[in-house]
């Protein structure tokens, strides 16, 4: 028995099967058209191509009255592929506006459901910093007292982060930091908090997020971190 590396080779071979998974990468829910628009193709054959990538488990389709959306099968399809980037190419850099959105990308982005790029590098670094992360028996980490009383401040129900049937506070490998942001139950709720409180707000329809005035002080305030 092995592993059928080939199986999932093919489905992310095509450009406009990688344009997709790509896209929801983000954590945001999509319709056919706007999978079509992105991966520049026609609805009838995105639609042909979003078949094979559900086949294969990589994606799956919700419904919503009368329209359709397709996102990622689950979290552990996305810290694969975050996973897979780190032995891909960059993507080559044609224009200015793909050098800015790829600078934007790097210093902070969402990875599925939790922050990633230089802020959420820094993020993990500075709670274990502080004392609020510690490492566990197994590959998540454990939140501390500290910790705890810290997260519930910003809003972070962690009895819940721990009920979810996902991974806690796992760390995952930043494809282009290549050090470590944290994921899992934990990292989705952060981010989610920090674009409740509007400390971070999305950068354009990609992956990219910002930080506003509010969360310059907020990051600074609750994190200690300097974010520019």
């Amino acid at each position: 028995m092995g592993t059928d590396f080939a199986a999932v080779a093919r489905l992310l071979a095509n450009p406009a099967r990688s344009a997709v998974v790509n896209a929801l990468m983000e954590g945001q829910a999509l319709t056919v058209g706007e999978l079509a628009r992105i991966a520049e193709v026609r609805v009838s054959t995105i639609s042909e191509h979003l078949s094979q990538l559900l086949d294969g488990g990589l994606v799956e389709a919700v419904t919503a009255g009368r329209h359709r959306y397709y996102r990622l099968a689950n979290p552990e399809v996305a810290d694969a592929l975050e996973a897979f980037s780190r032995i891909c190419p960059d993507t080559p850099v044609r224009s200015l506006r793909q050098s800015i959105a790829d600078r934007s990308l790097r210093q902070a982005r969402l990875c599925y459901d939790h922050v990633a790029g230089v802020l959420g590098v820094t993020l993990l670094d500075q709670m274990r910093t502080l004392g609020w992360l510690a490492s566990g028996s197994g590959p998540d980490f454990d939140v501390t007292e500290p910790g705890a009383q810290a997260l519930a401040g910003i809003g972070i129900d962690l009895p819940g982060c721990q009920r979810a049937r996902r991974n806690f506070a796992r760390p995952c490998l930043d494809w282009s930091e290549r050090r470590p942001h944290l994921a899992g139950a934990l990292g989705a709720a952060i981010a989610s908090a920090l674009l409740d409180r509007e400390w971070l707000r999305r950068a354009g329809t990609g992956r990219g997020v910002e930080v506003t005035a509010k969360g310059q002080r907020g990051l600074c305030g609750t994190f200690g971190i300097d974010m520019p």
